[in-house]
């Protein structure tokens, strides 16, 4: 491991000046590319105390033992060269927008002499175009049987296709005319290349030229009395318009746009993205990224309800990677197209025209609406408006239909991230990795097979609350979920969560430590914690069965010294403890002066995340219902004797607490059910409290 003091530029040596900064690890590797406006004070935080710095940011700068810049003439230049520099070197440390590999494509193979139509998963490669991609496979092999019926382009391997060419007759497709049967000659290869044209532009967005195309031929032959064709061109409009009803029309027919939304935690960020040409989505991707923390507001807690401060960063990125790549991409394939239009037989006159007057999509849309704008929005736009060649509009929706437009894109984001994380818990491998990463960072004997992590909440010391979550193999185990009211270290408006923590932690492990000094030599299993009668509610009627091998609290340093003064007092010291810090990921160890750092990508970083997580929800869950129980409680809720029923007869009968109050034993005493007795009782209780 490097130490950053030892590569640092000599004072006054770096300038002032916007430019691109590369750092270089011993075998001389790019790891991470940067830009910044000021290239002396952005290079300067790298070199603070490690203590200081992000884990993320500490962990580079010692896997670094170099550092170089280049200096730009503008904020813009530097945008375009960092990311230029990043598709170059693909530094480990930056943020990258890669393809997901997982989503159904439909390809269609434009370097082959006869091109084919695919269903694709997978990296992109040259010579391919892809289209997509789509949420199920099976929305991809039926929008390819439909389109088969207009556009005859073939699906067939390059197998199938020689051996059809050596037999000298087409497969079944061709004979059903779901093929144009280009094996055998059916049609020359200029007419193959206006099928797969047609095809492409339609799956491009150009389907209105199609359809007017297709109704101006069935009307004509309609019109000349050719029933069969009229008949069949019938269907083929049918068919296209079965496929373009399940492209949604969201906004108006002149709308194209992009809309973008995150959704992200500590450790990764998901990223959301709806294509809308002509007021129609037409596609949609999605992306999930782990963050480099190096983005502001990184180093602070993000608490419940408040907004990521790393969401300007992370949209910048975002913009500027996925449409320089955007537009490098229709570059390769314009020049894929030219060289294949220089490899075959030039058309002239006429047909040559029209078939250029089709244009591809410019892929940077001239509105952009995004969840929060991002950071350098000025140099962000005039790159986008560079690349587009014209002014490009990025703006938050306020209202009306691309506002929720945009909720849904942001529920989708989440839903993203949130099925991200529940396919590592998935994965049995993942899982044991996880566990024993734990268990290697901890020092322990074994892997902790059951872990138990407590959290606190409320709001300014009103219903503080703890719950206490169980994970057994990595997974939750919601039967033993528990959940606490806090009553010694909080309440009357004054909270302290150091003292909650030891509160919580006293009486999880107080009957356990009973009944281990009281049998220590028997093995127990039902009885070896019971449920605490009134202070505990628990989601199920199940006793723990034995103690956790590792028990987390939610908190720093004085959160983990209060929960070992407990163990200490109680004799515990066969459970590992540990504290998991918000933000910075920081895992406390009771007696440990700095804390321990676990690879951000580790399987074992995402597990502990996930249990804080949960411990937070389960704890929250329950804040909010006693919250909403305390606000709907009434007067009449602990006059003893008196039922639900009879509450609601005498909230009835008066109109209101108030008016009850204000009643006499006799007045009391009309009401349906209520005798002297109760009507006595109900008029003292009432006037006892005031």
């Amino acid at each position: 491991m490097a130490n950053p003091n030892d590569y640092r530029p000599a004072p006054g040596t770096i300038p002032t000046e916007p430019g691109v900064y590369k750092f270089r690890d011993p075998s001389g590797r790019v790891v991470y590319v940067g830009k910044a406006k000021n290239l002396r004070a952005r290079l300067n935080n790298y070199f603070q105390p490690l203590s200081t710095l992000h884990p993320r940011t500490r962990q580079m700068v010692t896997t670094a033992s170099s550092v170089e810049w280049t200096v730009v003439a503008s904020e813009v230049e530097a945008l375009q060269l960092e990311y230029t520099w990043i598709k170059r070197f693909d530094p480990w440390f930056n943020v990258m927008y890669r393809d997901d590999k997982t989503y159904p494509m439909l390809a269609v193979s434009v370097k082959e002499r006869y091109p084919r139509a695919f269903f694709y998963r997978g990296p992109k490669r040259k010579g391919v175009r892809y289209f997509g991609p789509f949420s199920h496979a099976w929305a991809v092999r039926e929008t390819l049987d439909l389109l088969t019926r207009v556009f005859p382009i073939r699906t067939c391997s390059n197998g199938v296709f020689n051996r059809h060419e050596s037999l000298g007759r087409p497969c079944l497709l061709g004979y059903i005319d779901k093929c144009s049967a280009p094996c055998v000659g059916r049609v020359t290869e200029a007419d193959y290349d206006e099928i797969v044209a047609g095809f492409m532009g339609f799956m491009s967005g150009r389907a209105d030229t199609l359809v007017r195309g297709i109704t101006d031929q069935m009307n004509d032959a309609a019109d000349n009395l050719e029933f069969e064709k009229a008949a069949r061109l019938r269907d083929d409009l049918g068919a296209i318009h079965k496929v373009m009803e399940r492209q949604t029309v969201v906004l108006s027919t002149d709308t194209d746009a992009d809309i973008i939304a995150f959704a992200t935690d500590e450790l990764e960020a998901a990223v959301q993205l709806f294509n809308v040409r002509d007021g129609r989505i037409r596609a949609q991707r999605g992306w999930v990224v782990e963050k480099t923390g190096d983005e502001p507001g990184s180093a602070e807690r993000l608490e419940e309800g408040q907004a990521d401060p790393a969401l300007g960063v992370l949209m910048q990125n975002f913009l500027v990677q996925h449409y320089s790549d955007a537009v490098d991409r229709l570059h390769q394939e314009q020049e894929e197209d030219a060289r294949l239009r220089e490899s075959k037989v030039r058309r002239r006159g006429v047909d040559q025209e029209s078939r250029l007057e089709a244009k591809a999509p410019i892929p940077v849309p001239r509105e952009i609406l995004v969840e929060t704008l991002p950071a350098e929005f000025n140099d962000v736009t005039a790159l986008l408006t560079q690349l587009r060649g014209a002014h490009v509009d990025i703006r938050v929706p306020q209202r009306g239909d691309k506002r929720a437009l945009m909720d849904t894109v942001q529920k989708n984001a989440k839903d993203a991230l949130h099925q991200h994380k529940l396919k590592r818990v998935g994965d049995l491998t993942t899982r044991s990795q996880a566990l024993q990463d734990i268990q290697e960072a901890l020092g322990m004997d074994d892997a902790p097979l059951r872990i138990e992590c407590t959290d606190i909440s409320h709001i300014q010391g009103t219903d503080v609350v703890a719950s206490l979550v169980v994970f057994e193999d990595g997974l939750p185990k919601k039967n033993d979920y528990r959940r606490y009211r806090i009553k010694e270290a909080a309440g009357d408006g004054r909270s302290d969560d150091v003292g909650s923590i030891a509160e919580v932690t006293r009486r999880r492990f107080k009957r356990y430590t009973e009944d281990k000094l009281a049998n220590p030599d028997e093995e127990h299993t039902g009885t070896m914690f019971a449920d605490e009668a009134a202070d505990v509610e628990t989601t199920g009627n199940r006793r723990f069965a034995y103690p956790p091998q590792l028990f987390i609290v939610d908190g720093g340093k004085p959160q983990v010294n209060a929960a070992q003064a407990v163990f200490d007092e109680l004799g515990v010291v066969d459970v590992t403890l540990i504290g998991l810090a918000k933000r910075l990921e920081e895992i406390w160890v009771p007696g440990d002066d700095e804390p321990l750092i676990l690879p951000r990508n580790s399987d074992g970083m995402y597990l502990l995340q996930q249990i804080r997580d949960e411990a937070h929800r389960f704890a929250i869950s329950y804040h909010r219902q006693q919250r909403s129980k305390r606000m709907r409680a009434s007067a009449l809720d602990e006059v003893p004797g008196l039922g639900p029923a009879r509450r609601t007869d005498l909230v009835k009968h008066f109109g209101s607490v108030k008016l009850i109050k204000e009643a006499t034993v006799e007045e009391i005493q009309e009401v349906k059910g209520v005798g002297p007795k109760l009507a006595q009782v109900i008029y003292d209780h009432l006037h006892a409290q005031g």
